[in-house]
């Protein structure tokens, strides 16, 4: 393992992550794109299981940019509340869908700089949404997950989530991009969590310096 370049390690990790998650996919529920950018911003510091049990009642009452644009502030952030952070994510989500609605057509825009132009819209939430409700693969989505497992792999350094996707990009072919990030995001949540990584039982062990370590330091351990 130790001998492998970054760059070698990344693509064995990839195909580990590819037999182990064949189907993995955007775990957030949605029917339009709107919905989708909204439920992408709901997400921040906030787990998708969460995001799911809101948005239900959420778009039944407000389901399409111009709804969204014009709702009350106050119910907005009533049917948000749970999602923490609610005040400004409501104020990001119908800044967002005013410019949407005036800029846009209603449509949300396909492009990275126009998306980057929307209130609450950085490189994370552009890429969920190019790639999930468009079919474009703009970057590399680096939530929490990807940022922990991307350094325990040692495949960057950074704690910088920009930073984090330009060292990644190089090593993972671009047709993969997205689908690298869904499938560490589901490998985070359920082997390499924050506390108490499962490493006895990964099976990326193998490739993880951190995994190395952490068996190392617990070798005496039942």
């Amino acid at each position: 393992m130790n001998s492998l370049t970054r760059e070698r390690r990344a693509r064995k990790i990839l195909a580990v992550l590819e037999t182990l998650y064949p189907d993995a996919t955007c775990s957030l529920n949605y029917e339009t794109t709107v919905q989708l950018l909204v439920a992408t911003i709901l997400s921040a510091q906030c787990t998708d299981e969460r995001v799911n049990r809101v948005t239900p009642a959420l778009f039944a009452r407000l389901p399409d940019a111009i709804s969204l644009a014009m709702a009350d502030r106050q119910e907005l952030e009533s049917l948000i509340r749970s999602t923490g952070f609610f005040r400004n994510k409501a104020k990001n989500i119908q800044g967002a869908c005013q410019k949407i609605v005036s800029d846009f057509q209603g449509l949300v825009p396909q492009t990275m700089e126009e998306l980057l132009e929307l209130p609450g819209v950085a490189r994370k939430t552009a890429n969920v949404v190019l790639a999930h409700g468009y079919g474009i693969i703009e970057g590399i989505t680096v939530d929490t997950h990807v940022k922990r497992l991307s350094n325990r792999w040692e495949l960057t350094q950074s704690d910088n989530p920009l930073k984090i996707e330009r060292d990644l990009m190089p090593m993972i072919p671009q047709a993969d991009w997205e689908n690298f990030s869904i499938r560490t995001i589901y490998h985070g949540r359920a082997i390499c969590k924050a506390r108490s990584p499962k490493c006895r039982i990964c099976q990326l062990a193998y490739f993880c310096p951190a995994a190395s370590k952490y068996l190392n330091a617990n070798s005496n351990e039942q």
